[in-house]
């Protein structure tokens, strides 16, 4: 299933200045693989050394954010989005 992934501003020189990147996966877990496989060493910005979500890193589908869904594991379907979001600190 394809399905697009948004890329923040700060990681698109990873790919190659793409705002937007397609990829082939049926969860979560699957996109951001075929995303560190068409761009190797994004993956390492967007998951930590034990696969799980950075912790200022959220990916939402849709409208949500997949840790409040089933995670990684979340389903997604031909043509849904994700965005990754850098988690922004402020006041």
């Amino acid at each position: 299933m394809s399905v697009t992934i948004r890329i923040p501003t700060q990681l698109r020189q990873l790919t190659g200045g793409a705002g937007e990147v397609p990829v082939e996966a049926t969860t979560v877990r699957q996109a951001l693989s075929s995303l560190e496989a068409a761009h190797p060493g994004i993956g390492e910005r967007i998951l930590d050394e034990r696969g799980s979500l950075r912790r200022f890193v959220n990916v939402f589908l849709a409208d949500e954010d997949v840790r409040f869904l089933q995670g990684l594991d979340t389903p997604v379907a031909d043509g849904q989005t994700l965005s990754v979001v850098p988690a922004v600190a402020g006041g």
